[in-house]
């Protein structure tokens, strides 16, 4: 470990010689500074929380990713292509010793580096709330810097696969399909189900029993928040549409209905209900009620769901940047494993490739999706097909589980929206990031780094 810590060390004092430090800090702190003092929020807790969480730390984000790249590539390419690294080789010190030493030495600056612009995104954060109406203030205290969890309801792929395939069966009997169409048949089939599921119709009611769990236990008397969006077919002359809701049951003590509600279609709304609305089982009953002309649509993944308190916000905000500290010592050991078998440019140029892959993981979906990299007819809506979808597609679905596995964590979009980011998903993000994905990519750079000629000169005459 000594041995480790020392080329740990020799990292930092490159990065204070060569100003690395003194520039990206002064780079994070103007932008989470002087980003939220040059665009104008809307003056309202959300739209404040926005402006100051959402840009703030994607900022950081972005520099320090950036930034993490460069410096794991320059550090151990540029010291090969100098022939420094011989001078180290030949001491008493392992090449996986040299290799985990610079990785760790890089993480270090990225923990100074995070703890100096996130407290300055939570000091401005606490200054600029002091700026908001009290009525805005109150909100932000008891909606938005919170840790709040979530409920939503149990997944219903189960039932929707048995309805369909029973209407599947059916329709096999009177209408025979051919091998070739019979996974677009079931395709079709699911979603017309599916759609069932999800749609209020005109003058009906729709209902969600959502099971809180063991939150129940510490939720008596607390207030909870709905969260709610849906879609429309057609659009109203006032751009909205009447909904009214209820909630709790007849095992409840206490009963709430709303007055008519106007909401917009395709944006999420958020509106307390009293406390003490779920049954002793701890399961919550909501019902919305559609007088309007046309049927509207609550989709299964984010249509309803409901919120509650679970924690503070000063210790949601350092998990979240946990998380993006995993992000931080996954790049980091992508760019050193670059490093290891090229050259500083190339292997720059191979990490920011590699890291534009995982940024065009909707690019992916889209194809898996339609089950084609080729382009469809938009006019028709048929989809296009190509002679190579056999060999990229499935190795699109690989790639996208494996993306999936860093992607999966959402710090900003949390914090900003005041959902509780718990223990639990920084141990699996830690896990998942570092040891695992963080994990494979080190060996693979200590393996190659141990393969390499060392010897060889490096760009000399």
């Amino acid at each position: 470990m000594q041995r480790i810590l020392a080329i740990a060390w020799l990292t930092w004092k490159a990065a204070l010689r060569f100003k690395l430090f003194l520039v990206i800090a002064v780079l994070l702190v103007l932008a989470v500074v002087g980003l939220p003092l040059v665009i104008k929020d809307d003056g309202t807790a959300q739209g404040f929380t926005q402006i100051i969480l959402t840009y703030t730390l994607s900022a950081i984000t972005a520099l320090l990713g950036l930034s993490t790249l460069w410096l794991s590539c320059g550090t151990l390419a540029r010291d090969i292509e100098e022939c420094q690294i011989q001078v180290v080789a030949t001491k008493p010190i392992a090449r996986w010793q040299i290799w985990l030493g610079k990785w760790l030495g890089i993480m270090l600056l990225n923990a100074a580096l995070l703890a100096i612009s996130g407290a300055c995104v939570y000091g401005l954060l606490q200054w600029r709330a002091t700026k908001l109406p009290e009525a805005e203030q109150k909100n932000l205290r008891e909606q938005v810097l919170v840790a709040r969890g979530s409920a939503k309801e149990q997944n219903k792929d189960a039932q929707i696969d048995a309805a369909a395939e029973k209407i599947l069966q059916e329709r096999l009997k009177s209408s025979p399909v051919t091998t070739a169409d019979l996974p677009e048949v079931k395709k079709q089939i699911r979603e017309q189900v599916k759609a069932d599921f999800q749609l209020v119709p005109p003058g009906y009611t729709k209902l969600w029993q959502i099971d809180l769990g063991f939150a129940k236990n510490f939720l008596r008397d607390k207030p909870l928040q709905l969260r709610v969006k849906f879609n429309s077919a057609q659009k109203s002359a006032s751009g909205t549409f009447v909904l009214a809701w209820q909630a709790g049951s007849a095992e409840t003590t206490n009963y709430w209905q709303s007055e008519a509600m106007s909401l917009a279609p395709d944006t999420f709304h958020e509106f307390a209900i009293p406390p003490n609305l779920f049954n002793k089982s701890g399961v919550l009953t909501i019902v919305v009620a559609n007088p309007n002309n046309t049927a509207l649509l609550f989709p299964l993944d984010d249509g309803m769901e409901v919120l509650y308190p679970e924690g503070g916000f000063a210790m949601n905000f350092v998990r979240g940047l946990g998380i993006i500290f995993c992000w931080m010592a996954l790049m980091a050991a992508l760019g050193l494993t670059s490093a290891s078998f090229l050259s500083f440019p190339v292997a720059t140029f191979f990490s920011l490739a590699m890291l534009a892959v995982v940024l065009s993981s909707g690019t992916l979906e889209d194809a898996i999706e339609t089950g084609s990299v080729a382009a469809g007819n938009e006019e028709t809506g048929v989809a296009g097909h190509s002679v190579a979808d056999a060999v990229l597609i499935p190795a699109f679905k690989k790639m996208l589980a494996v993306i999936n596995l860093v992607k999966n964590f959402s710090p900003i979009d949390s914090l900003s929206t005041g959902r509780a980011i718990t223990w639990g998903e920084l141990g699996v993000a830690f896990a998942q990031i570092v040891l695992l994905m963080g994990g494979i990519i080190g060996i693979a750079g200590i393996v190659l780094f141990n393969r390499r000629e060392l010897a060889t000169a490096q760009g000399t005459q």
